[in-house]
């Protein structure tokens, strides 16, 4: 008996068979994050770097209370101001939250690198400049040693801190939505970013010119 499968029945529909992972149509923004990729990586290193002067200026505003060591222990010199516990965390976040406008507006402004790296490395170079500043500040303000508390007669500064860790948040968030508000406010799909400049082709530039010069004259 002949057991080789008949041709199918008519009408009926041919089989599929099941689309591969990845074998769709590439996302068209691949070539354009993979061209701004290593500009975006400068643009959070530069960020990055901002750090330094946001930790030295928390450093320098935030106010400090002086305390004089006594055999009973330490006791405040004058009046310290009541705010003086959110004192840090305010002087921290007011400083972050301008750097992270002023980053998300900047970023805005490089024409030819607005787009998803752009916004990714604004994010991470603010996150990264947040720790920075963080880690900076409470460095340089460290407060009295043990050593210092037990010594009579010295005065000492209180230690500098940061009592809520939400405020590392803030300039990223910021930056991010100032670029995002700039997207929104700009009417061009392309976001004004200027597009690549079309390639000499075998009829353009000065041979192109005297090539049409040259046929340009009337056949006797």
């Amino acid at each position: 008996m002949d057991t080789t499968p008949g041709p199918p029945p008519a009408g009926s529909p041919p089989a599929v068979r099941p689309a591969r992972w990845g074998a769709g149509p590439r996302w068209a923004g691949r070539a354009e994050l993979r061209a701004d990729l290593p500009g975006s990586l400068v643009l959070a290193g530069v960020l990055l770097l901002t750090g330094v002067p946001a930790g030295l200026l928390w450093w320098a505003l935030a106010p400090r209370a002086t305390f004089e060591v006594t055999a009973e222990g330490p006791v405040p010199v004058g009046r310290p101001p009541t705010e003086l516990l959110i004192a840090d965390d305010a002087v921290y976040s007011l400083l972050l939250a301008s750097l992270g406008l002023v980053a998300g507006l900047v970023a805005w402004r490089l024409r030819r690198r607005r787009g998803v790296a752009t916004v990714l490395a604004v994010a991470v170079g603010t996150a990264l400049a947040a720790l920075v500043a963080w880690q900076l500040g409470q460095v340089l303000g460290a407060g009295p040693t043990p050593a210092e508390l037990a010594d009579v007669g010295t005065r000492v500064i209180t230690p500098l801190r940061l009592t809520s860790t939400a405020a590392l948040a803030v300039a990223p968030f910021l930056a991010v939505l100032a670029y995002v508000v700039a997207t929104l406010l700009t009417p061009s799909e392309d976001l004004d970013r200027p597009g690549p400049e079309p390639a000499a082709g075998p009829l353009q530039g000065p041979a192109a010119s005297v090539r049409a010069e040259g046929g340009s004259g009337s056949v006797n």
